[in-house]
């Protein structure tokens, strides 16, 4: 099939681009060009299943590279699975599949376990480690889903490394992701990172079946996830991980969607971070990026539940870049709700719109006031901003 050959950008690096599926690129992305990365480990890279044992050794050397990018200023954020193989080998439960209620409790049995195993990995580095337990409705929610990202951000903020994992020991089968893959690519667009990273074990998406087929090309670099794409991970599986390829590329879409870049690499040996410039691997562009994939999702995707009426000084400080607080709110109007859409109207109109920290009636009650008051106004300690920057698109934008 003949191909057309072009050059774009990922991370700042120069990659060969063709139609849907392209060829090995010329020069192979660092994980040093992006800000934020989200690493997910599966269970059969950390475990092994039939010595009921984790896989130490090969744990440290992530760590290693993960510390490397954490001294390098780089935020890091692990989604880890392990807990139910944990917990089943620390119970001695038989091989094979588990009841639900058999399956919740060796995950609250493992989950133990594997949180120290993160916190002493990284504890021997200098790195704090911060464990996050999530569900489905974490992530779909709106107010859960910024009270886990509020939390995400204030751990990053401390430079800990938040290492999270579905919480399996109260989710069910209706109310579960079931894979890491698309909770890692939730996590990742709750943090607004650039980058997510899947470790597998496999090598990457495959143009055919490679068990199957011994002309089967490893594809370096999609474009944008088709049909045609979709077909080659129907294709493309492991026996080893619950998810399979088809559950990576959901992932991708959720990633690439939200402007976060993703690569399918394998985990499947040493310092698996540090191989990914050398080993051939699949890495998904999108052509946006996590701030502006954001921004038009709040101020154009959102149905407004209100309007915060500011005044001229307020207007000012936000055209500056900062945060809306209290004391430059005069009036508010509509029932909303925290996490809701609002827009920001100033002397001369429309300002801009973005998601309200607080429920209608509370931030009708700190109106005009400072910051400092919330906490003798409200009883308990809100967020200063009443819309954050971040939650936040300017009528320019």
């Amino acid at each position: 099939m003949r191909q057309v050959v072009q050059e774009l950008q990922i991370g700042g690096t120069s990659l060969l681009q063709a139609s849907t599926f392209h060829r090995l690129p010329m020069n192979i992305p660092r994980l040093a060009d992006f800000r934020r990365i989200v690493v997910k480990v599966g269970s059969s890279l950390l475990v092994d299943a039939q010595a009921g044992m984790l896989k130490e050794a090969w744990l440290a050397s992530l760590v290693e590279d993960i510390a490397k990018l954490h001294q390098d200023r780089r935020d890091v954020l692990v989604v880890s699975s392990g807990a139910i193989a944990l917990g089943r080998s620390r119970l001695k439960l038989p091989s094979g599949p588990l009841k639900l209620e058999d399956g919740q409790a060796a995950a609250a049995v493992g989950q133990i376990a594997l949180a120290r195993t993160w916190a002493e990995a990284l504890g021997r580095h200098g790195i704090t480690a911060g464990q996050i337990l999530l569900t489905l409705g974490d992530t779909e929610e709106r107010r859960r889903y910024l009270n886990a990202r509020s939390t995400i951000a204030k751990l990053l903020e401390w430079r800990a490394v938040p290492v999270i994992n579905e919480n399996d020991t109260v989710a069910t089968n209706e109310i579960r992701y079931g894979d890491n893959d698309r909770l890692a690519a939730r996590v990742a667009t709750m943090a607004s990172a650039d980058l997510l990273v899947l470790l597998s074990d496999v090598d990457g998406l495959y143009d055919a079946p490679p068990s199957e087929c011994h002309e089967a090309k490893l594809v370096p670099l999609v474009e944008r996830i088709t049909p045609e794409v979709e077909a080659m991970a129907g294709a493309t599986g492991s026996d080893l991980s619950r998810g399979g390829m088809r559950t990576k590329i959901e992932a991708g879409k959720i990633a690439t969607h939200a402007g976060t870049h993703m690569v399918i690499a394998s985990g499947r040996v040493a310092h698996p971070l540090t191989a990914i410039a050398s080993r051939g691997c699949t890495w998904f562009r999108t052509p946006a990026n996590p701030v502006t994939a954001r921004k038009k999702w709040i101020g154009g995707s959102l149905e407004p539940k209100g309007t915060l009426f500011i005044d001229a000084g307020a207007v000012a400080a936000l055209r500056r870049g900062k945060s809306l607080l209290p004391a430059g709110v005069r009036k508010i109007e509509g029932a909303f709700s925290r996490g809701d859409a609002v827009i920001i109207r100033g002397p001369d109109g429309e300002v801009g719109r973005g998601l309200i920290a607080y429920d209608a009636d509370d931030a009708a009650r700190i109106i005009g006031k400072s910051s400092s008051d919330i906490l003798l106004i409200l009883g308990f300690g809100g967020r200063a901003e009443m819309v954050h920057r971040d939650d936040l698109v300017m009528g320019r934008e």
